[in-house]
């Protein structure tokens, strides 16, 4: 594959670009922060300006590390968060002093009330979310802002998933990407059309009314070319050159999965493995021919991720966010982010680094952990129980202020975490939906000791792709097929990405994790019981 191309990450705290060539080689990547305005009361809000500078920034700067010509890059691909872009009302979606604060952001969960009331209606459309919608989707969030800021609302010209307001930014299409809608929007990929009676039964009568017009009229496969291409105000920003092909858009998730589990067709490829991407929240992405519903877990969507494919999504509304919450917790922190920054490390990678260190294998790392057992819930639990009121429990904690009792907390953290991931594994099987292996992309979830962990608490491969940024790797692709340098993502996948490392399950450690997975569920449990009380 000739030429080369660039990805677009926003996530939630930092846009970031990169800049490969057709085989997947990375060449330059750059990032730049962004706001996240929070409250206690669960609001999170941000601002689309200031991501689109972010953007833009973050771009010109990989391109200039890079050192590639920009007249050889072909194309751009977007991914980002799946936050709602309240676009061209005048003014923002909370406090009156910050007018420029027009993004809801996904983990914002100000919208339960609405997702609940909307879930007691049980209309048709909620079989393909799982059987529950959940508060950080899209139309609870429309019916909070229509009910709570009815002038904020009926000024809004457009309604963007935030990776749909970047590609209308950079090419001037109004056009929307299949994965976003289908997802986050209650869109019925497989029959390519909004469900008018929804709208109207939920509230939203005024978007049937209006043919769909403000969330999207035309919906197109990830990787389709828009419009004319980069627009020239974007190219400028960006150190590009216009004209250049614009592919729409994934899920931030969905991109770390496009970029993963094709690796390795003769292993399944897309279908046999699970992606697994860890950020603030993770997602679980399982691809398959036949459309599987699995109570509490996200889908069936069609071609959402892979092109002709189902997909289910699953995952936790906390993940990296939840292991920086629980080791902020501990009196530690402040000597271990010492001992890290001392060694220009992230604190986390440092206290990964350190439970190795004091283990003999990665697999005996869970033995550091004896006794002390954690359900980072802090968010709730996104599925498969899909209930935003749960929240974290730990277990076993004793009077130690020591580093080691940190790296213990942690590591007991990270099990709870893949003791979150394997619930999600057994409700799928259930229903007939199983996989080999899965691909990990994203943050801490790389680190060989997460990775061992997973394999042993979940009993399957883990596998690890060359790239170090498959997430912005996937957004590139997007970039590749929409200049028409790859006929499609199937055959970008394979093309641009491959596995550098597996990860398999020590048999020794099964009855340890299988006692520990018990311990979850009871504590989980005991947890709901307890919140439930006034």
């Amino acid at each position: 594959m000739q030429g080369y191309f660039v990805g677009v990450d926003v996530g939630t705290k930092s846009a970031r670009a990169g800049v490969f060539d057709g085989q997947g080689k990375l060449h330059g990547s750059a990032s730049r922060p962004i706001d996240l305005v929070g409250s206690d009361d669960g609001r999170r809000e941000q601002s689309s300006a200031q991501i689109w500078r972010a953007v833009c920034d973050c771009v010109a700067a990989a391109v200039a590390l890079s050192r590639v010509d920009p007249a050889a890059i072909r194309g751009i691909g977007f991914d980002a968060t799946c936050s709602l872009v309240v676009y061209g009302a005048g003014t923002g979606v909370g406090a009156a002093e910050r007018p420029d604060l027009d993004v809801i952001v996904w983990s914002d969960h100000r919208a339960i009330a609405q997702a609940d009331r909307i879930n007691a209606m049980g209309h048709p459309v909620l079989d393909y979310v799982g059987g529950t919608i959940s508060p950080e989707m899209q139309t609870p969030k429309l019916l909070w802002l229509r009910e709570n800021l009815p002038e904020v609302y009926g000024a809004a010209a457009h309604f963007f998933d935030l990776a749909d307001f970047l590609t209308y930014k950079a090419s001037g299409a109004l056009a929307r990407s299949v994965c976003t809608t289908t997802c986050k929007w209650t869109y019925l990929g497989h029959e390519n059309r909004w469900d008018d009676s929804y709208f109207r039964q939920i509230g939203l009568d005024d978007i049937a009314d209006d043919g769909f017009a403000r969330i999207g009229q035309q919906v197109v496969a990830a990787g389709t070319p828009l419009a004319q291409g980069l627009v020239a105000a974007a190219a400028t920003a960006m150190g590009l050159t216009p004209g250049i092909a614009v592919g729409a858009a994934l899920i931030d998730a969905h991109a770390g999965g496009l970029g993963t589990v094709g690796a390795d067709p003769g292993a399944g490829g897309a279908c046999r493995t699970m992606a697994y991407v860890f950020g603030t929240s993770s997602c679980t992405m399982t691809s398959g021919d036949a459309a599987h519903f699995v109570p509490g877990v996200w889908g069936p969507y069609h071609s959402a991720m892979v092109p002709g494919l189902w997909l289910n999504e699953g995952g936790q509304s906390a993940a990296g966010a939840a292991m920086d919450h629980l080791v902020a917790s501990h009196p530690a922190t402040a000597q271990a982010m010492a001992a890290a920054e001392a060694e220009k490390q992230g604190q986390t990678q440092w206290l990964a680094d350190r439970a190795l260190a004091l283990s003999p294998n990665p697999s005996a790392a869970v033995n550091l952990a004896e006794g002390l057992h954690v359900v980072p819930e802090y968010a709730g639990n996104r599925s498969p129980l899909a209930d935003p009121s749960r929240r974290a429990v730990i277990a076993g904690l004793g009077l130690q202020t020591g580093v080691d009792s940190l790296v213990a907390l942690y590591v007991a953290g990270l099990c709870g975490l893949a003791c979150g991931l394997r619930q999600i594994i057994a409700a799928q099987q259930a229903v007939g939906v199983s996989v080999d292996a899965i691909a990990v992309s994203g943050g801490a979830g790389t680190h060989p000791l997460s990775c061992q962990i997973i394999a042993d608490v979940t009993g399957l491969t883990v596998a690890l792709t060359e790239s170090p940024e498959p997430v912005l790797l996937g957004s590139a692709m997007l970039g590749a097929v929409a200049a028409g340098a790859c006929p499609d993502l199937i055959q970008a996948m394979p093309q641009m990405s491959r596995v550098a490392r597996r990860f398999t399950p020590s048999p020794a450690m099964q009855a340890l994790h299988a006692q520990r997975f018990d311990a979850f569920e009871r504590l989980q449990a005991v947890g709901a019981e307890l919140g439930s009380l006034a």
